[in-house]
C-alpha cells in the first residue's frame, strides 16, 4: 500500500478516503490520530489491524462538538456540557454512555463511549466534511510512542494506511486527559493534556474521585 502524504488544505481528500472506508492519520493538538469513519465496522477493524491493537481495547471517537456527541451518546449529564463549553475543542476525552448508534467494535462491545473534540483546524475540517464521528486512536503501532508529526506517523505506519494529513507538529504533544462521567464521583482514567485543577475549577469541589 502506498501511503499518500496530504497537505493540511486537502481535508476534502482525506474525508473522501474516510467515506470510502479507508484510513487516514490526522493531526490533533495532542498527537496524530489514526482515523476511520466510526460508522463503518470494517474500517474500524482496519484501524485495529494497522496498529496491532488488541480488540478488547475500546476506541474513542472525535466529534466536532456536543451535537455530534449527542448522536452517539445518551443520558449526558449537565457537567459534560459545562466541561465542553470550557475545554472543547481541546485535550479532554469524556467517557459517556453509548446509545448503540456506532458498531459494537468501536466501544469493544462495552456500554460506554469516549468522545473528544480536537483543537486542530485540519482535524475539525475533516470531521465536518465527513459529517460523522471518527474512530481515532493514536497513529502508532501498539506499544510504540505516539507520533507528534506526519514523518513520525510514516515511520511507523507507512505502507499500512492510506494517507496522512500533514498538519505540522502537534502543539500539546501528550495524549488527552480521559474523564469518566459514568461513575460517581467522576474518575480521571488518564492524566494528559488537561490538568485535574482545571477540571475541578469547572466542576466544583467533591465531583472528582480522590487520588
Amino acid at each position: 500500500m502506498n501511503t499518500q502524504r496530504l497537505t493540511r488544505g486537502e481535508f476534502e481528500e482525506a474525508a473522501a478516503l474516510l467515506r470510502a472506508g479507508k484510513l487516514a492519520a490526522l493531526p490533533t493538538e495532542t498527537v496524530y490520530g489514526l482515523a476511520a469513519d466510526a460508522t463503518q465496522a470494517r474500517a474500524v477493524q482496519a484501524v485495529y489491524d494497522a496498529k496491532g491493537r488488541p480488540e478488547q481495547k475500546p476506541l474513542s471517537v472525535l466529534v466536532d462538538g456536543m451535537k455530534m456527541a449527542e448522536a452517539v451518546c445518551r443520558d449526558i449529564p449537565g457537567d459534560a456540557y459545562r466541561l465542553a463549553d470550557a475545554f472543547w475543542p481541546g485535550p479532554l476525552t469524556m467517557i459517556l454512555w453509548g446509545n448503540g448508534a456506532l458498531p459494537p467494535i468501536v466501544p469493544a462491545g462495552g456500554a460506554t463511549q469516549g468522545v473528544r473534540c480536537p483543537d486542530h483546524p485540519a482535524a475539525l475540517a475533516v470531521i465536518r466534511a465527513l459529517g460523522r464521528p471518527l474512530a481515532c486512536p493514536s497513529a502508532n503501532l501498539s506499544g510504540w510512542p505516539s507520533p507528534k508529526s506526519a514523518q513520525e506517523v510514516l515511520a511507523q505506519l507507512g505502507g499500512r494506511i492510506d494517507a496522512v494529513l500533514d498538519g505540522g507538529p502537534c502543539s500539546v504533544g501528550v495524549e488527552s486527559t480521559i474523564l469518566d462521567l459514568t461513575v460517581t464521583p467522576y474518575r480521571i482514567l488518564r492524566q494528559g493534556g488537561l490538568s485535574r485543577e482545571a477540571i475541578e475549577s469547572v466542576l466544583g469541589p467533591g465531583k472528582l474521585e480522590n487520588t
